[in-house]
């Protein structure tokens, strides 16, 4: 263990150092999503691909049309359908003078036709005044054919989506370190890509220790306490982008814990333990851990650490296995485990990621306390607070313990207490960390 105290800075950036993005791969759109982008996608066809009505209604001419009202509509004869899938009217036919085409939105615009009616317009091909709504073709044979009235003019490419009005050849669709998400999904899918180059999400395993743990579901018996670490670590790491493995609890027993993360090696690209990592005379993690490096790998191996921190002083980081996989123990209390992910594993994540960004945002915020805040010297103090971005405050939550999760769940952000700071009044300003 190192005897050397640590800041916050130099441990994260150590981290960060090491932490190296994760090689790319090709992957189906659905496997993408969450992915990180390594590539320009460039659009190969224009969106939309051809003139198309972006209304239920009837296909004209503009002259056809001009100066019509409900009391003296426009009368044109009704040639055919274009529905959506169709390449136009039946057997190539146009829109000629004093003609219309019923047709359905996204229907490619027929020749000769100019612009849309929206059915609204017209009476629908009923002869029953201003219609509804389209109807159906089999419920409406006339509607495909005879006479429609128009009761409205439309000017040129009236509710006429253009070719390549969204996205044309050439065009830029989307930048290399864009995040794919669900609309980027919905894009590349449009302009026909069926898998692109990213990052993959990377595969984070979470291990708790402790013989006092039990899972959540089963009775306690004396001295037990159900593991929640896990279970808020994993969904914490899912949260931050990750595909995340939560493994029971391991018992305080060496060997079992290191053969439990040589065994979770083969799905890990970062493991994260928790607990096991101070002073006491159980603390399995650094026992099991401390001589796990590679003789042959310079700086492999896991390093116990002490932190100008609270919570969260005992820290360890290293690599571990074969493919030398980094690992991060964080200490056992739930609010010590929860806020050292924040710092120290979220943006490991988001490095592996391949993200620029992979810091929670930080905001400036005065403190509303109705007594001074007192912390120790030479320590970064991480406090949990609800955040009020309306006014620009910030109220503490609970103690500073490390156990009270309950307070955890309530607070949206983290206050930080500076080093050199021991004593914070009520409406200093201070750097806040957004947790949602």
């Amino acid at each position: 263990m190192s005897s050397t105290i640590w800041s916050v800075d130099e441990h994260l950036a150590d981290i960060l150092d090491a932490v190296k993005p994760l090689e790319p791969i090709e992957l189906q759109l659905p496997d993408a999503q969450g992915c990180v982008l390594v590539e320009d996608v460039v659009v190969r066809i224009a969106l939309p691909p051809f003139d198309n009505s972006s209304m239920d209604g009837y296909a004209v001419r503009v002259a056809d049309v001009t100066g019509a009202s409900e009391e003296f509509p426009s009368v044109l004869t009704v040639v055919g359908d274009v529905a959506a899938g169709s390449d136009g009217l039946p057997d190539g036919g146009k829109v000629g003078p004093g003609q219309a085409a019923r047709i359905m939105t996204g229907a490619p615009l027929p020749e000769g036709a100019e612009a849309v009616v929206p059915v609204e317009w017209t009476d629908g091909g009923t002869g029953e005044g201003p219609a509804a709504t389209m109807r159906a073709h089999r419920d409406a044979p006339e509607g495909a054919s005879g006479e429609v009235r128009v009761y409205r003019a439309a000017a040129a490419r009236a509710h006429v989506r253009a070719a390549g009005s969204d996205v044309k050849p050439g065009d830029l669709a989307l930048a290399a370190g864009s995040v794919v998400g669900p609309p980027q999904i919905g894009l590349l899918a449009a302009i026909g890509r069926a898998t692109v180059k990213v990052r993959p999400r990377p595969r984070v395993v979470v291990v708790s220790t402790g013989s006092e743990l039990v899972q959540p579901g089963e009775e306690l018996t004396g001295g037990q306490i159900y593991d929640s670490n896990s279970f808020a670590l994993t969904a914490a790491a899912r949260d931050a982008g990750a595909i995340s493995y939560r493994v029971g609890a391991v018992t305080d027993d060496a060997e079992t814990l290191r053969a439990t993360i040589e065994d979770q090696l083969i799905r890990a690209d970062l493991v994260v333990t928790t607990g096991g990592v101070s002073v006491g005379a159980y603390d399995v993690v650094k026992e099991a851990l401390s001589s796990a490096g590679d003789e042959d790998e310079p700086g492999s191996g896991i390093d116990f650490r002490t932190l100008a921190m609270q919570p969260g002083k005992p820290q360890g980081f290293g690599t571990i296995g074969p493919e030398h996989t980094p690992l991060l123990a964080l200490p056992g209390n739930p609010v010590s485990a929860y806020v050292s992910f924040e710092l120290f594993v979220r943006p490991a994540i988001r490095a592996l990621m391949g993200l620029e960004e992979v810091h929670r945002p930080t905001v400036r915020a005065a403190l509303t306390t109705t007594e001074a805040l007192s912390s120790p010297a030479g320590k970064r103090q991480f406090l949990r607070g609800t955040y009020d971005e309306a006014s620009g405050t910030v109220v503490p939550v609970g103690g500073s313990g490390s156990h009270l999760i309950a307070a955890l769940a309530r607070a949206d952000a983290l206050i930080v207490v500076p080093e050199d700071v021991t004593s914070m009044e009520p409406g200093t300003e201070t750097e806040v960390v957004l947790l949602r």
